[in-house]
């Protein structure tokens, strides 16, 4: 079986903050991993650090903090219906972003090797227009 890498990425009319998007996705049952999964890359380094989510207030400020609005931020979701999540990747400017669907990836059910895309887009899309989606690329690679 060859090895997978799958990715949705968007593209905003605005820039957008962590916890607007967060928010956002709520409406599809989209909620932060626990433990709490976050990143800020302003080492290069992309560290991840971990916590519980009575932290999460905190996470979002440091995520969404001005200082940081040059480097890239990551948390973990996790859409609990469906037992599957992944890694929200922010770029620097905010007006682009990416999804992995690396929690409990979910499968086409008669090809297994592939993403069920679209069902992530299903869930990630509608959500994301009320926060100014402009576009979307997605991709399921084969390495």
């Amino acid at each position: 079986m060859s090895s997978r890498t799958a990715d949705i990425d968007f593209t905003f009319a605005r820039e957008l903050t962590v916890r607007t998007t967060i928010g956002a996705l709520a409406a599809t049952g989209w909620t932060l991993e626990e433990p709490l999964s976050y990143m800020v890359n302003d080492d290069g380094l992309y560290d991840w650090q971990s916590t519980t989510r009575d932290h999460t207030q905190d996470v979002l400020a440091v995520l969404d903090a001005p200082e940081h609005a040059n480097h890239h931020v990551a948390v973990c979701i996790y859409h609990w219906e469906a037992s599957t999540g992944g890694q929200l990747l922010f770029f620097p400017g905010r007006r682009t972003c990416s999804f992995i669907p690396t929690i409990h990836r979910r499968r086409l059910p008669d090809s297994v090797d592939f993403t069920d895309l679209c069902w992530y887009m299903h869930t990630l899309v509608p959500p994301l227009l009320t926060v100014g989606l402009k576009s979307y690329e997605a991709r399921d690679i084969g390495h």
